[in-house]
């Protein structure tokens, strides 16, 4: 096994049985699945689960993977689908994105450093008060940087969807940021 082992291999060694593939795979894609299960469920213990979960099907399903998207790209579907499946079923308590403190730029001011803060928790309210629909997109495109056809893997929808939701998406984020006194630049 070398460190530029791909992905792919790594799933062809996990259909054969490969136990250290899969921890491989977990150590590489582990923190993205959680990150994104976390955004979309809002609940940290939801995440930690399902992005578990992700893996264990990672095992169950690795002799059907196809190639037809990227590994990662595969590994966001599963959760996705896991997560929409898990909130039908069950409630429970939604963390605070204020909690969820960010690591601010050694290089900012303090004053710098405040209003990136601002502003980012404004934008991730506002994102939070979209329909899910939007939402999801942008999370995936600028949380997670997939791409649009990425994307439409992701959510089984067409590229075309994509954009359409990804453009509404960006003009109600503008104007929610517009609204409540923010420039379009950083700060």
């Amino acid at each position: 096994m070398t460190a530029a082992e791909t992905d792919r291999a790594l799933v062809e060694r996990v259909a054969k049985g490969d136990r250290a593939a899969v921890r491989l795979l977990f150590m590489r894609h582990h923190a993205r699945v959680y990150r994104f299960v976390a955004r979309q469920t809002g609940s940290e213990l939801m995440a930690d689960d399902i992005a578990n979960e992700v893996f264990l099907e990672l095992w169950r399903q690795a002799p059907a993977f196809e190639g037809r998207s990227e590994v990662s790209t595969w590994l966001l579907g599963i959760a996705r689908f896991k997560a929409l499946s898990l909130l039908r079923r069950k409630k429970e308590d939604w963390i605070d994105d204020d909690d969820a403190a960010q690591v601010a730029d050694g290089a900012d001011t303090p004053e710098v450093v405040t209003m990136k803060e601002d502003k980012a928790a404004a934008l991730r309210r506002f994102i939070d008060a979209m329909r899910e629909e939007h939402r999801t997109v942008i999370d995936l495109a600028y949380y997670h940087g997939q791409s649009v056809s990425e994307i439409g893997e992701v959510l089984g929808i067409p590229v075309a969807t994509v954009k359409t939701r990804m453009f509404y998406a960006r003009k109600k984020l503008g104007e929610a940021l517009k609204a409540a006194g923010y420039d379009r630049g950083w700060p």
